[in-house]
């Protein structure tokens, strides 16, 4: 498929989202670089006797892979890096921006559910403690809505630039 066309100026909601983007980028290379340090303490306290045995680092683990994951998918839907299969023929672009905004309709309606879910799954969470090391259940489950907010927020972009083309007023 054919790559959108950026403006010369981005707008400052453009240059917001562009820096969000960023941040999620960095958070999601810290999320994978500190996951290795709990998995390796669990790793190395099961086979050798040279460490105790840490339980903490099975919850660490566990929450900064959800983690991992939401921002890995919120970082996916930014960059339309997302899986795809081409079915259709070449198309014309607006044709192909048809298509897109069908995709991305989806991705908005799933992300509608990932925030109407995930705010009660947060509000069930929200005075629990999980049960080793009594961290606040709520700092994994807002995981979700946040994920969805962003989603909206990128899949928004990406359908007002597909409208574009669509409606041929894209340069």
């Amino acid at each position: 498929m054919t790559e959108l066309p950026m403006s010369s100026s981005p707008s400052p909601w453009r240059r917001v989202t562009a820096a969000y983007g960023k941040l999620l980028e960095i958070l999601l290379a810290a999320c994978v670089g500190i996951i290795v340090i709990p998995v390796t303490l669990q790793v190395i306290s099961r086979y050798t006797p040279l460490i105790p045995s840490y339980i903490w680092t099975e919850e660490m683990a566990r929450f900064l892979f959800v983690w991992t994951i939401m921002i890995g998918a919120m970082v996916g839907v930014r960059e339309a890096q997302h899986f795809e299969v081409d079915i259709w023929p070449d198309l014309s672009r607006r044709s192909e921006a048809l298509v897109r905004i069908l995709a991305r309709l989806g991705v908005l309606a799933l992300a509608l559910v990932f925030v109407w879910a995930g705010l009660e799954f947060t509000r069930f969470a929200w005075n629990r403690t999980s049960e080793l090391a009594d961290l606040p259940l709520w700092l994994i489950h807002v995981a979700w809505p946040v994920a969805g907010f962003t989603w909206i927020v990128f899949a928004g972009e990406q359908l007002a630039d597909e409208a574009r083309i669509l409606f041929g007023r894209a340069p």
